[in-house]
């Protein structure tokens, strides 16, 4: 039987008209309900229509996690229009090169944070609003579009798959074991598509959303005691600077209201991973394992990750196999390259815009990462790519950094790679090739203008030989296994 669905507008007018005083959104000491995120989202869409955007645009959401980024999303789905993320801490010369490819009718953030590009501030948008009645409903074709640096170096944007449509009746257990009883914290950045996602599945269903205006360990926990949080999903560099806190402050928290916690998009270390399992239950601790793609996915709760240490668990959506260098189907046991494909292997889950995905054929598509199965169907990575770097569950791409590099005019060549980091999971360290004069400080200074801060390098190495064989290409992996 079809489920009915409508569009995130109607669902959310539906929310302010059962749950008006039920809080929607808090961050910090704001707080916005149902009914006041209704309304809120209904003057900026008024806004947002009479600076131009229509249905099938894109709008860039530039903005710290808060209440307005949450009620700016929402204002552009009550559009037909799709939010575009981004961080607020991006250097000019990658805001420039995004809005170049994506060409949003609006960028919403700081006017303060872009020279060259026009960004359009809250109070400006809601200003331009002359209303805050509904709007004729409208469904957003792609939900969201989120940005990724891209394996060259060059960023690209990942169009969802997926229209702005929501359940008409929220299930009981919804996606992610979500419901609207559910009290999600988000204590991650909003423009990483992790916690996007759950906020926009969790406001959908009518859920509490709890966001932290910037990740610190002992505030997490503190929301979690206030809010009596029972959902969470974290990526592994919070879990390990939960745990490192003093056991004194750790323990003097009551994180006994969760009832499910998912960590995502970076691997976990076994340590870490059991350290948490022991602290907060087998049966509360979930891990996933997709891409921001959606291709398809493997989930693993603490309790099997017991019995199959090391996994990130059966594929639970969708198909994945493990491919040899000539394309071939690789038996249990084997490292190779994963690929996926969607359950339905004409379905789109995701277009691209700056790159190309690479395929065999039959559907079948491959984000990069290596791994193997175990004759049990267990999946597990060998590597997260060959060359990304994940720091803090962001994707860190050596391209983009080596570019910048070799734009200063002592740096004759360069490579980056990802070295172990207890906390953030990995640290970008730059091997440097220069022919003339040049400190740390001044490349640092370069690279500030250029480059996001967790993406400029915590180390740097001198070197006076070639970093590129004959081929002029850099071996980064080889590179990365001699420091480690």
């Amino acid at each position: 039987m079809a489920i009915e669905s409508i569009s995130f507008a109607a669902k959310l007018a539906d929310h302010a008209r059962t749950r008006p005083e039920r809080p929607a959104v808090t961050c910090g000491d704001d707080v916005l309900t149902y009914g006041e995120l209704h309304r809120r989202s209904n003057r900026l869409a008024h806004g947002l229509r009479n600076l131009g955007t229509r249905q099938g645009d894109l709008v860039s959401v530039a903005l710290p996690n808060g209440v307005d980024f949450v009620a700016v999303c929402h204002a552009i789905w009550k559009l037909g229009a799709t939010p575009q993320p981004l961080s607020f801490r991006l250097p000019t010369a990658e805001l420039e090169a995004i809005v170049a490819l994506g060409k949003p009718r609006i960028v919403v953030g700081d006017p303060a944070m872009g020279e060259r590009v026009r960004i359009t501030s809250v109070d400006e948008v809601q200003a331009a609003g002359d209303a805050d009645v509904d709007l004729p409903d409208a469904v957003a074709a792609v939900a969201k579009a989120p940005t990724s640096g891209g394996s060259t170096g060059r960023p690209k944007l990942i169009l969802s798959g997926t229209p702005g449509l929501t359940p008409a009746v929220t299930p009981e257990v919804g996606d992610f074991q979500l419901n609207d009883g559910s009290i999600a914290l988000l204590p991650g950045p909003l423009y990483h598509n992790a916690p996007f996602t759950m906020m926009m599945l969790a406001t959908a269903y009518g859920a509490h959303v709890v966001l932290l205006p910037r990740f610190d360990a002992e505030a997490m926990l503190r929301a979690i005691a206030r809010h009596r949080v029972t959902w969470a999903c974290l990526v592994p560099t919070m879990m390990s600077r939960a745990w490192r806190l003093p056991p004194e402050v750790r323990d003097s928290f009551d994180i006994s209201s969760l009832r499910t916690v998912w960590h995502m998009a970076a691997p976990c270390p076994a340590w870490l991973k059991e350290a948490f399992v022991d602290w907060i239950a087998p049966a509360v601790l979930m891990e996933l394992y997709a891409g921001t793609e959606a291709i398809s996915s493997t989930v693993i709760s603490g309790a099997e990750w017991l019995q199959h240490r090391g996994s990130v668990g059966r594929v639970a959506a969708g198909e994945m196999k493990v491919v040899g260098p000539d394309g071939e189907s690789l038996p249990p046991g084997e490292v190779g390259e994963i690929y996926m494909r969607p359950a339905s292997p004409d379905s789109l889950t995701y277009r691209y815009l700056g790159a190309e995905a690479k395929t065999l054929p039959g559907g079948w598509q491959t984000l990069g990462d290596l791994g193997w199965f175990d004759a049990d169907g267990y999946l597990f990575l060998a590597d997260r790519r060959s060359d990304l770097i994940l720091v803090g569950g962001a994707n860190v791409y050596p391209a983009e950094i080596e570019g910048a590099l070799e734009e200063h005019p002592a740096v004759q060549s360069c490579a980056v790679v990802g070295l172990p980091d207890e906390d953030m999971g990995a640290r970008v360290h730059a091997i440097v090739q220069v022919n003339g004069p040049v400190t740390e400080a001044e490349l640092l200074a370069h690279l500030t203008d250029r480059l996001v801060t967790y993406k400029v390098p915590r180390s740097f190495e001198f070197v006076d030989e070639s970093l590129r064989d004959e081929a002029g290409k850099v071996r980064r992996m080889a590179l990365r296994d001699a420091r480690t």
